[in-house]
């Protein structure tokens, strides 16, 4: 259920700008806010909703940035909160118009060729985040961020082992659909429809 509500944002060097929060969704309700942009909580709680920080250890840290501010949402006993009441499934990413890899993400799988593809969890999450966004070129920081989540510790390597066991997964013949971008990481590429 998508949250309507807008509130305004006064900044230094626009005047006030009217911002709309995003819809809620499956994967959390973080949103990225502007060093000087003013947020009033209170337009974001349902009726009778009440709110604390969060203590700062609950908070997920990344290395070379500011700390995060999170804040702990009460709701009063038998009353369900909006975002609660109906649970938002994970919407399957957009598979490509063309290519020998389908991905389902309501069911987690992957086929390619119609063989169904034995993954891991981060192999599936790595194999579905590459086929959405077919010939774009990822970092491996990128991936670590997008697909491992804000809170993994590791490198750039984690993702070329993940690469290589896709790689194996997919066979000789469709290996070469996840290319390596020497120097910067990884893309999609569907073969060319003949």
């Amino acid at each position: 259920m998508a949250n309507s509500r807008s509130f305004t944002v006064s900044t230094a060097a626009s005047g006030p700008t009217t911002l709309t929060p995003p819809p809620l969704t499956g994967r959390g309700r973080l949103r990225a806010v502007d060093p000087d942009e003013v947020v009033h909580i209170t337009d974001f709680l349902p009726p009778g909703a009440t709110w604390l920080p969060a203590p700062q250890h609950t908070l997920p840290t990344l290395p070379g940035q500011p700390p995060m501010v999170g804040y702990l949402v009460l709701v009063p006993a038998g009353q369900a909160p909006t975002a609660a009441a109906e649970p938002v499934l994970p919407e399957a990413p957009p598979a490509p118009a063309q290519g020998p890899i389908r991905i389902d993400g309501v069911q987690r799988a992957a086929e390619v060729d119609g063989r169904l593809l034995d993954l891991t969890y981060l192999e599936f999450e790595l194999l579905a985040h590459l086929v959405a966004h077919p010939h774009r070129v990822h970092t491996r920081d990128q991936l670590v961020t997008t697909v491992w989540g804000y809170g993994h510790v590791g490198d750039g390597r984690t993702v070329d082992v993940h690469v290589a066991r896709l790689r194996r997964k997919l066979g000789a013949e469709h290996r070469r659909t996840i290319q390596t971008v020497r120097r910067v990481g990884y893309k999609y590429a569907p073969p060319a429809q003949r």
